[in-house]
């Protein structure tokens, strides 16, 4: 039977009016043609319930909700708050045919709607378009209010979206109208070491600025002061915040002894400091700072052609001790590294085939190694984090990270997934790689003295 299938007739096609069907579905509801069922959506925002003239059928196949509600009544009231009534129309027309069109400030009621009437494709749909509009630009931004709905509904993978974003682009934050909207809860991002900031001291006077708006509690007030790193700003600028800042002159009690421990790692040799303090805590780590005393900027036109080297200097630590101290950095990026196991074996056995190694079996490289060592290297590692900046919605924001181990001179998984072959690759801007490295001394103790 396959054979004679397979061997006579070729004129099998395929009839696809499916784009007539999805336009009869619209004048169904467009027209109120056959309906069955009506739908009043009232509001507070206005004294006229919207009518829509409906068909009980095909409400039933997208939603359980209307299901139940339809099955012993063909009119049904229901409230919804303005935002929500605002998209009933939109909500409704996707009921049936399948597709919708959405904007930014639409995304949480269209999502509310969603769920309420268990429309679980829809919803799905919505919270996956919002993972993929974060970078978006809006005149009011959209990243902090999506985080607050996200805690709110359970939404645990747009929150931790959310958190990313925000943690790799919090620059971009500090400067907009979305900073002043921040909830408490999510300044416990503060207490992050992947922040990406230009400084601790910007991080420091946006928090400021947070605090006087909002004059939260004591007790609020005072763990976020106390999440700065304030041994990470230099002491004349902490001389200058002790003298002018009204924010930590009215909570200077609370955070007076990290200020006194600050002027003394300032104050003392890295080494010395270690034998009687603990510099294995977040508060002696440094974030990823953008300054350039912390890394440089590295951008590769046509990465995919051939390997590349570049060299920039950065402070050996954040210490006033080793400010004036420099290491000078080499960095080596090669488009089509091949691992050992990929690369060709040559044996003097005439059977032995040489297998072809192809450029597209090679991956991404990148090693960032000192230029030399000094003893002042003594007690200190550096951890090495490389920011990819990619153009999305027409900005350019950190999307990837890649952070290197203490021990090692690259990151193993760097642009793993990366295609820099294709000129339209989300890792390229016009053609070119943008990087971001990052340096952070680390102290470590060396020798136990008792107090």
């Amino acid at each position: 039977a396959q054979r004679a299938d397979l061997s006579g007739d070729t004129t099998a096609a395929t009839i696809n009016h499916s784009l007539t069907l999805l336009q009869r579905l619209q004048e169904l509801l467009q027209n109120g043609n056959g309906s069955d069922s009506v739908l009043r959506v009232r509001s507070a925002a206005s004294d006229e319930a919207k009518v829509f003239h409906t068909h009980q059928l095909l409400l039933s196949l997208q939603s359980e909700v209307f299901e139940s509600l339809l099955r012993n009544q063909s009119v049904v009231t229901l409230h919804e708050p303005p935002e929500t009534a605002a998209l009933f129309e939109k909500f409704i027309r996707y009921l049936y045919c399948g597709g919708v069109s959405i904007l930014l400030h639409q995304a949480i009621p269209l999502h509310q709607l969603a769920s309420k009437y268990r429309v679980w494709g829809l919803q799905r749909g919505v919270a996956e378009y919002m993972r993929s509009h974060l970078a978006s630009e809006s005149s009011q931004g959209h990243v902090v209010g999506w985080y607050h709905y996200a805690v709110r509904v359970g939404d645990a993978a747009l929150q931790e979206s959310c958190l990313q974003f925000l943690a790799w682009n919090l620059s971009a934050v500090l400067g907009s109208a979305e900073w002043g909207s921040v909830s408490v809860e999510l300044l416990l991002l503060l207490e992050r070491s992947d922040l990406v900031l230009h400084s601790e001291l910007e991080l420091y006077t946006a928090v400021e600025g947070w605090l006087s708006r909002r004059q939260p509690e004591a007790p609020v007030a005072e763990r976020v002061l106390r999440a700065i790193r304030y041994p990470m700003i230099a002491p004349s600028q902490l001389f200058r915040l002790q003298a002018q800042s009204a924010v930590l002159a009215r909570h200077r009690g609370a955070v007076q002894d990290l200020l006194f421990q600050a002027f003394q790692f300032h104050a003392a040799s890295p080494l010395h400091f270690a034998k009687y303090f603990d510099v294995n805590c977040s508060m002696f780590l440094p974030r990823n700072y953008l300054a350039p005393s912390w890394g440089s900027q590295w951008v590769i036109t046509n990465p995919a052609r051939d390997d590349r080297s570049t060299s920039f200097q950065t402070q050996l630590g954040p210490s006033s001790h080793d400010a004036g101290k420099r290491v000078t950095w080499n960095v080596l990026f090669s488009p089509r590294w091949l691992p050992v196991s990929l690369r060709p074996v040559y044996s003097d056995s005439a059977s032995s085939a040489i297998q072809p190694v192809r450029i597209e079996d090679g991956r991404p490289r990148l090693v960032i190694t000192p230029a030399m060592s000094s003893p002042d290297f003594a007690g200190v590692s550096f951890q090495k984090t490389v920011l990819v900046g990619v153009r999305q919605q027409g900005r350019v924001l950190v999307k990837h990270a890649y952070s290197f181990h203490q021990s090692s001179d690259e990151a193993p998984d760097f642009l793993a997934h990366a295609d820099l072959q294709k000129r339209t690759s989300e890792y390229l801007i016009d053609n070119s790689l943008h990087l971001h490295i990052i340096i952070k001394p680390v102290y470590h103790s060396l020798i136990k003295v008792k107090k």
